[in-house]
This record gives C-alpha cells, sequence and structure tokens, in this order.
C-alpha cells in the first residue's frame, strides 16, 4: 500500500489529484472543528468530558462516530456524512419497491444521474429534521447525558432556527465536497471523508485506553487491533468466483465470444451496511428512554437496563441476530439471480454444468445463500467487538479496533489503494507492452 502512494507521488498528475485530495480533507476538518453560532463551546466541552468520564456518550455515538465528534461539539459540520448515507440506503431500497426508480437505474448514466439528484435532495430534508431533533436535544439538555449545564447562549427561536440552517448547510457543502473528490481526485469522495472522520477518532479512543488502564493494556490493545485488520482485511477480499463462460456467435463474417470469465461473490456481499440498520433499530428504543427519561414505569426501567446498555449479553444477542437478518436481508434486494441468469443467457452465457435459465437462476441463489452465512456471523462477530471490549477491560463504547469503524476504515483504504494502483497501471501500460 505504502508503495503504491510513492508511485502515485512521483507521477504528476496522481500528485496533483492527492493534493487535492488531502486540501478537502484539511477543509473538511477544519469544518468540524467550528461551533455553530449560539452553542457554548466551554460548557459542550465540560459535558462532553463527563459524559466520556462516564462512558456514556449520549444517543448519537453512532452518529458522532460518522462525524469525527463534530456532533456532541454542535459543529457547523456536526451531522457529519450521516444524512447522505442514510439517503443513499433509503434510495436503494425504494429503487426495488417504486418501479419508476427501477427503471431510472437500468436506464444507465442518465438514469443514475438522476436517482443521484434524488438522493440530494432527500439528504437535505433528511438533515433538516436531524439538525431539528438535534439541536432541540440541546437545547432541553438531553443531548449528553449527566450533564446538568446549558448547551446554547440562547434558548430563543431565532438562535433555533439558525443553527438548523447551518447545520443543514453543513451537510450540503460536505456532499459539495465529496463530489469534488470524486470529480479531481482519487477514490469515492463521500467513501474518504466518512474515513477520515472515522480515523479522527482513533488517537482519543487510544489514549483514553491508556489513561483508564494504563500502557500494558493499550499495548494489548494494538496488537489485537493489528491482528483484528489482518483478519477483517482477509475477510473483505475474500470471494467465491463462479466461472462463466460464453459460447462462440457467428455475426456476419466475424465469430464472437468464445470467452471465459467469473462471477464474483464477495463473502462480505453486504459491507457495513447492516450494522448501520441494527444500530439504527436499536437506537429506537434508547430514544423512547432518552426523550422521557424521568418516567418511572417498568418498560422505561426494562429498557434501559436491556436495551440501551451496549455492555448487556441480551443487547448483544439482540444486536447480533439484527446484524445477521439485515445481512440476508440487503443481499437478497441487491443481488438478484434471476436478472443475473437471464442477461448470462441473453448473451450465450453459461456456467459449466448448469443448464442455462432457472437452473443457473436456482444454483446461483444456493450459492448466494450459503456464502452469505460465514459473512453475516463475520459482520455481527466484528460489530460486537467493542461491545465486548467494553464489558470486559470498561473501554469507551467508540473503542477504535472493531465494529463499523474497523469495516470503514478497511474497506476505504482497499478500495482507495486498488484505484491507485489501477490509475498507475493505465499510465504504465507501455511497459506492458515492450
Amino acid at each position: 500500500m505504502l508503495s503504491a502512494f510513492a508511485n502515485a507521488f512521483r507521477t504528476p498528475d496522481l500528485r496533483r489529484k492527492l493534493l487535492f485530495v488531502l486540501l478537502i480533507i484539511t477543509i473538511f476538518r477544519l469544518g468540524s472543528q467550528i461551533p455553530t453560532p449560539g452553542v457554548d463551546v466551554a460548557n459542550v466541552q465540560a459535558c462532553i468530558k463527563i459524559a466520556q468520564d462516564g462512558d456514556n456518550a449520549g444517543l448519537y455515538n453512532l452518529v458522532n462516530l460518522f462525524s469525527g465528534g463534530a456532533l456532541l461539539q454542535l459543529t457547523i459540520f456536526a451531522l457529519g456524512i450521516m444524512p447522505y448515507i442514510t439517503a443513499s440506503i433509503i434510495l436503494q431500497l425504494l429503487v426495488v419497491v417504486i418501479p419508476r426508480l427501477e427503471t431510472l437505474k437500468k436506464e444507465g448514466q442518465s438514469g443514475q444521474t438522476k436517482i443521484t439528484q434524488y438522493t440530494r435532495y432527500l439528504t437535505l430534508g433528511l438533515a433538516v429534521l436531524q439538525a431539528t431533533g438535534i439541536v432541540a436535544l440541546a437545547r432541553s439538555g438531553n443531548l449528553l447525558q449527566g450533564c446538568q449545564q446549558s448547551l446554547l447562549h440562547d434558548d430563543g427561536t431565532a438562535t433555533f432556527l439558525v443553527m438548523v440552517v447551518t447545520m443543514t448547510a453543513g451537510t450540503a457543502v460536505i456532499m459539495w465536497l465529496g463530489e469534488l473528490i470524486t470529480e479531481r481526485g482519487i477514490g469515492n469522495g463521500m467513501s474518504l471523508l466518512i474515513f477520515t472522520q472515522v480515523v479522527s477518532g482513533f488517537p482519543s479512543s487510544l489514549w483514553a485506553v491508556q489513561k483508564s488502564k494504563g500502557w500494558w493494556v493499550l499495548g494489548i490493545v494494538l496488537i489485537v487491533g493489528l491482528v483484528i485488520i489482518a483478519a477483517v482485511i482477509f475477510v473483505e477480499q475474500a470471494q467465491r468466483r463462479i466461472p462463466v463462460q460464453y459460447a462462440r456467435r457467428m455475426v456476419g463474417r466475424k465469430m464472437f465470444g468464445g470467452s471465459s470469465t467469473y462471477i464474483p461473490l464477495k463473502v462480505n456481499q453486504a459491507g457495513v451496511i447492516p450494522v448501520i440498520f441494527a444500530s439504527s433499530l436499536l437506537y429506537l428504543p434508547a430514544m423512547l428512554v432518552q426523550f422521557n427519561p424521568n418516567a418511572d414505569s417498568k418498560w422505561t426501567e426494562w429498557i434501559s437496563s436491556y436495551l440501551v446498555r451496549g455492555n448487556h449479553p441480551l443487547y448483544m444477542i439482540t444486536f447480533f441476530l439484527l446484524i445477521v437478518f439485515f445481512t440476508y436481508f440487503y443481499v437478497s434486494i441487491t443481488f438478484n439471480p434471476e436478472e443475473v441468469a437471464d442477461n448470462m443467457k441473453k448473451y450465450g452465457g453459461f456456467i459449466p454444468g448448469i443448464r442455462a435459465g432457472k437452473p443457473t437462476e436456482d444454483y446461483l441463489s444456493y450459492v448466494l445463500s450459503r456464502i452469505t452465512l460465514p459473512g453475516a456471523l463475520y459482520l455481527g462477530l466484528v460489530a460486537l467487538i467493542p461491545l465486548i471490549a467494553f464489558a470486559v477491560i470498561g473501554a469507551n463504547q467508540n473503542f477504535p479496533f472493531g465494529g463499523t469503524s474497523i469495516l470503514i476504515m478497511v474497506g476505504v483504504a482497499l478500495d482507495t489503494v486498488k484505484q491507485i494502483e489501477s490509475q498507475l497501471q493505465q499510465r504504465n501500460y507501455e511497459g506492458f507492452l515492450r
């Protein structure tokens, strides 16, 4: 990986692209530190310290992860990339349900451009809703548990509206920055911004482990982290290759076809989406308790004891089962064996030993279901690592080496390195022809 970056910096145009990406990331990180107008910075910092010392960062741990800590600091980029992620997931689900969107998807680049535009509009709508909820919680004092100080200088309506508009505009700027990276830089812009925010929380998380448990535990955590990263890289690269052959066809006086290829089915076909789905669903009961913290009822006490505390066995089991369920669900809507089998039959392709049409569809469904099981178990185990670490060593729930953070970090890093290597090969292909 380091050699790929070194070679890229030796190439003038790739060096310009990499420096442009670094510039955008710098601007992005600066925006994540600028507070929203009306925020009492001193009280916010004091409340964050209280929440961290209590091993509880409040309701919005997942969103705070994607914002690199900007959410709890109420900065102009407080929402981070989360509204865009949510909008993208919703559009992917709606493509399967709404025939109009499915037709746009099949139209190629023009249809994808319209879907991207719909994603932008939905992102802004979700940003308004999320900003309204966050500012309302900050004004009521329920954003950070255990904090009794006011987070805002003024509780008036004008300040409320200014903060909501500022956070929504910050989300729009983040989308623009991500698209700039995609167009003029290297890699997927949104993915790189997510990667930046996730990695930005690593130093503070590791230092929190050292302060609470000492250098020996920090050393063990680093060793375990390297092992986890190696295992995640191994699984993320693993795939089942289904061989496909194309029969020869005579078109006019030319012979076409006769080639061999394969269908790559990744072990982790769903990526990090099931973890986000499961985390979001488990936040619903926590949200009920958060908005009604003084309720003295049995169901509120039961939710607070079993479904809010991440170190409880019932919470871990529920989280694991939800990840397995959403993995199968997401794979089923993103990979359509019937469509793949029809396309293969249309272009004269077949799997050796399997007849075209319905038998090919059944075979693909069988292989997909078999390979999804280890992928789902893998996602569930990786996602439980920070929860187990929290229960065993008492580390903060934003434990770096596990869960959503490690999956995003490894996935984006591998994809970016592959794109750099492909662009290096395109610029040095003359050497392969000699």
